[in-house]
This record gives structure tokens, sequence and C-alpha cells, in this order.
């Protein structure tokens, strides 16, 4: 199989979760060495959970299937760009590549447009829609530097 073949199937997996109603319009699969090990298609609506896009559905499962909380060596083929949220996770993960089918422009056409969140992260905390206030950065420091000093972690 080839790039075009596994992205069909993320675009198939977009279908299949319309058609079923789970949610938006959108598919991910994640392949290594020629086999599909993660798929997903958004399911904000049908799970009530904000998070539930295609490529994060599809990251949890292939993660599982790895037993690994990193993609490498895996490529992530997606019906449509990913969204910030998901090019975040998508970039946690660190798969080799992306490949995808449909723009953010083409997103945004059909009424799914990110644009307001790229405008957010280009201001400052307190001009946000969502104000952000730090507190008790001394208490939280502390766990932080138990980080630091453990010994036993996992760095990531």
């Amino acid at each position: 199989m080839n790039d075009f073949d596994f992205l069909r199937a993320a675009i198939e997996m977009a279908r299949q979760g319309m058609r079923n109603n789970e949610g938006g319009p959108f598919g991910a699969v994640i392949v290594k060495d020629g086999v599909i090990i993660g798929r997903g298609n958004n399911r904000v609506t049908s799970t009530n959970d904000p998070t539930a896009h295609a490529e994060v559905v599809a990251i949890r499962e292939a993660c599982k299937q790895l037993n690994s909380f990193q993609l490498d060596g895996c490529v992530l083929y997606t019906s449509c760009e990913p969204c910030p949220m998901c090019l975040g996770a998508i970039y946690w993960a660190r798969p080799d590549r992306i490949v995808y089918a449909c723009s953010k422009t083409d997103a945004a056409a059909i009424g799914f447009d990110d644009d307001f969140i790229y405008k957010e992260l280009d201001l400052p905390l307190p001009a946000r829609k969502i104000p952000a206030n730090q507190a008790l950065e001394e208490e939280g420091r502390q766990v932080f530097k138990e980080w630091a000093e453990k010994g036993d972690k996992t760095v990531y």
C-alpha cells in the first residue's frame, strides 16, 4: 500500500463516522511498517468530548497498540489538515510525518474554522477570550523541582 491508499482509509474513516452521526467529517489512520495500527474518526458529539478529534482518537489507539507514548517510525494520515489541538498532540506523539487531504481552508468553508484559535495564541494572556491567571507559582514550582530531582523518571 502507498500514501494514497492509507489516505483513502482515513477519508473512509471520516465518511463512516459522519454517516454514523459520531461527529464531524474527519478521519485518521496511523501506519507503522505498512500496517495500520491506529484508526480514528471524529467523536466529539457522540462522546461529549471536545478532544475526541480523529487524530487524537487514532493516536490513542496507536500508542496503546505500540505500548508507547511515542509514534516513532509512524505516519499519520488524516482527511484534513490538523487543527491546532491535534497538531499539538501530533507533535507530542512524534510521528515521522503527516499526510492530509483537505486543507484548513476547506474545513472553514463547511463551518470548521480554527482561525480564531491561531489569533488567540498571538494575543497576550489578559486579552484572550478565555482569561488565564497565574497563581501559586512557588507551590507549583516545588513539584517541578521534585521532578527535576527524581531519579527514576521516564523522560519524554
